[in-house]
């Protein structure tokens, strides 16, 4: 018998069933990158307190036949997952960051009105999912990620006829590139909209996104 643990694997989620959002309606850490992000060393394969960890399920997409960008996250936080909410924590810039990118238009920032901001982002022509369908966790940093499952974006592909392209949000999600540049559609690498993303200013986060969703959506 040979006694080497096997490799890790990440797997991906092609059996579970596909559920749209019902407002669709339907660490030993290197030095940053240039996205502010720090790459934690690779986890090893045999982690005993893998077992202790309950798994997790990511939230179900918020997209509507109207997408044309797809954002994608890495796995939803703590807080997130209590709520069934994307980006709930407080000191995450994302749903600030897009109201800055349409200030004309404003977004219901109150956690309380969760249903009126999908809607506010669907009608932007917007989407949102994360990369991994299912993990074991501790906490909300995406180095504790443990035995991901990543999700079937094949399956999503069909429902999103006007799709142009999708981003990443942040270096987590950015990894799975190669599953969805097999889309068809550009895929892009955005600066992280967490709160753990410190080294780059809220200003500078949005000037990121700025250029990269004028390129497929009217801002303003």
């Amino acid at each position: 018998m040979d006694p080497r643990p096997a490799p890790c694997r990440t797997r991906t989620a092609s059996n579970s069933s596909l559920h749209l959002h019902p407002c669709t309606c339907n660490l030993k850490v290197a030095e940053p990158n240039k996205f502010g992000e720090f790459a934690p060393s690779p986890p090893p394969c045999a982690d005993r307190n893998a077992t202790a960890r309950a798994a997790l399920t990511g939230l179900a997409p918020i997209v509507s036949r109207q997408t044309v960008l797809l954002i994608l996250g890495s796995f939803p936080g703590v807080q997130s997952i209590e709520r069934q909410q994307y980006y709930a924590h407080p000191q995450n810039h994302f749903w600030k960051i897009l109201q800055a990118l349409w200030p004309a238009h404003p977004l219901p920032m109150a956690r309380e009105h969760y249903a009126q901001r999908c809607q506010w982002l669907l009608d932007r022509g917007l989407g949102l999912w994360d990369v991994y369908a299912n993990c074991r966790r501790e906490g909300s940093l995406d180095s504790a990620i443990r035995d991901p499952v990543v999700n079937d974006f094949a399956r999503l592909r069909p429902q999103l006829p006007r799709l142009a392209a999708i981003v990443h949000n942040g270096g987590e999600s950015f990894r799975h590139a190669r599953h969805t540049a097999a889309l068809g559609v550009p895929v892009h690498r955005l600066p992280s909209s967490s709160p753990a993303n410190a080294t780059w200013s809220f200003e500078r986060k949005v000037n990121a996104w700025r250029e990269v969703f004028a390129l497929y959506l009217p801002l303003g």
